[in-house]
């Protein structure tokens, strides 16, 4: 039977809930800095202007992605451009951040190269909504291929 690694802040062991989007872990993108990959995702979902952007950049959690149902989705907004809400471009801009937590944070490679031999997953206990920012199946496609980089280079790969 195949082994799986739940990645969620309700996961029952330490590093699928350390690989979640949901702990303060923060990181800089582009100059930015971030309390966490939650907060980024939620953030985005607003305009530059609308001054919750600016809040859920600061917050982690459940306070990062309450915040972030407020959005109307209508698109994802980064350095003045307005990407498709839930396209390519909106993950890989995503990509891009969670990219940046783990390069920035020696821990959390770590903890990721620990998984090996583990399909990762990510199961919160609820339906995934369709208008989820990051479907669990790109965010553990995307956990996998930097894992596969780490084993192979002992870094992750440059944008």
């Amino acid at each position: 039977m195949e082994k799986t690694l739940n990645i969620s802040s309700t996961s029952q062991d330490w590093r699928g809930v350390a690989l979640s989007n949901f702990p303060l872990s923060p990181f800089t993108l582009d100059g930015v800095l971030f309390a966490s990959i939650e907060g980024f995702i939620q953030g985005i979902k607003f305009p530059q202007g609308d001054p919750r952007r600016e809040r859920a950049f600061v917050l982690y959690g459940w306070d990062a992605k309450s915040l972030g149902a407020e959005a109307d989705r209508s698109g994802a907004y980064w350095q003045g451009e307005r990407l498709t809400y839930g396209s390519t471009q909106h993950h890989a801009l995503i990509e891009r951040a969670i990219r940046a937590r783990v390069a920035q944070n020696a821990g959390l490679a770590q903890v990721l190269l620990s998984t090996a031999g583990f399909r990762l997953v990510h199961d919160t206990g609820e339906v995934e909504s369709p208008t989820t920012s990051l479907p669990a199946e790109v965010f553990c496609r995307i956990l996998e291929r930097m894992r596969q980089e780490l084993q192979a280079t002992g870094r992750l790969q440059d944008d």
